[in-house]
């Protein structure tokens, strides 16, 4: 976690570089308080028994939801978007934390009914876990969050007992219902899906930064060009705004190359092994749906991050977990390794004890 996290401030640095010369370091000093902010976050939530979530989910999810609709009603529209609120000292986003709570509350519900969820009705229930959150996220609108929100409910469903017969059902009527998804899009969201089929569409308009980010990988090549170097970057021809974000992936490339670029997915890839491993050894149910979510997260984040910088993925404004710069994102990951901490510390202590 820590050597993704060093990473991530390494690239936010050479983002303040232009034409070789150091700028201002205002979003890496915010960074490092993020930091701060989410080792607080990952220590709490590692010491807090993992089961003590599994008795506040009904007010967690409460929670979720009224500050989601707090923003949909009095936040100010950002970029078209409606997903912070403003606190004065910090931009809080809701649908961030409910990744994490969407996690916890369907653990809760998978292991509470685990040998139920084979029934339609149950897997019902489930679903409409997901349908409210999903639908508040999309009202903001902000399409990247809700399809992890959906990536998360699949990997636990897929866990659970649940019929395979089920889930081919409504990924049929997931394909049926994509015409009447696509009209209700916003037209730049319609504009990414075009551009992700074929960039050249729109070369300097929607597609633009599609094409300049996998120039911006390929330019890196091997060794990369060095934190203060990198025409792409330091010339914005992937714009500013976004390289230590959405597109942090592919600036990482042009200043470590591929060889940083594959320790970075390395890394993540031992994050992830270790997920897996902690939902195998869990001591109950309920930490296993919650270290299936927690990872379930990370992979979905982490390919669809990197894949849309590569140009294999739609451009879904989904950030690079760890890496990329933000608050919220950087403190809900931390977290979410903490709470999978939690579920590891557990386990272990029960086999000391035994």
């Amino acid at each position: 976690m820590m050597l993704l996290v060093a990473m991530g401030l390494l690239v936010i640095y050479s983002t303040s570089f232009k034409a070789t010369r150091l700028g201002s370091l205002t979003d890496l000093w915010h960074q490092l308080v993020f930091v701060a902010v989410g080792l607080g976050a990952f220590v709490f939530m590692a010491r807090v028994d993992y089961r003590t979530w599994f008795k506040l989910t009904p007010w967690l999810y409460g929670l979720t939801l009224l500050f989601l609709i707090i923003v949909l009603l009095t936040s100010r529209a950002v970029l078209g978007a409606q997903r912070w609120i403003d606190l004065g000292f910090f931009q809080f986003q809701p649908s961030e934390f409910a990744k994490l709570v969407l996690i916890i509350g369907l653990a809760k519900f998978f292991s509470s009914n685990y040998d139920k969820v084979h029934r339609a009705k149950y897997l019902g229930l489930s679903l409409l876990y997901l349908v409210i959150p999903v639908a508040l996220v999309m009202r903001q609108p902000d399409l990247g969050t809700a399809l992890v929100l959906v990536a998360i409910w699949l990997a636990m469903a897929m866990v659970a007992p649940v019929r395979k017969l089920y889930l081919l059902a409504l990924s049929g009527v997931g394909l049926a219902l994509m015409p009447f998804v696509l009209q209700h899009l916003k037209s730049y969201q319609r504009d990414r899906l075009t551009v992700f089929l074929n960039p050249q569409v729109d070369p300097l308009g929607a597609g633009h930064n599609v094409i300049q980010s996998t120039i911006t990988i390929g330019s890196g090549q091997v060794f990369g060009r060095g934190l203060a170097a990198g025409s792409q970057s330091q010339l914005n021809f992937l714009p500013s705004l976004a390289q230590h974000t959405d597109f942090i992936f592919s600036v990482l490339n042009e200043k470590m190359g591929f060889i940083g670029g594959m320790l970075l997915l390395v890394l993540f890839a031992i994050l992830l092994y270790r997920g897996v491993r902690i939902a195998y050894v869990a001591q109950d149910r309920f930490g296993m749906f919650v270290a299936v979510g927690v990872s379930a997260m990370f992979l979905f984040h982490v390919f669809i991050n990197a894949g849309m910088n590569m140009g294999i993925a739609p451009v879904t404004g989904i950030p690079l977990p760890l890496v990329s710069y933000g608050g919220t994102a950087l403190i809900v990951a931390m977290g979410g390794l903490g709470l999978l901490e939690s579920v590891a510390t557990r386990r272990k202590k029960l086999q000391f004890e035994g």
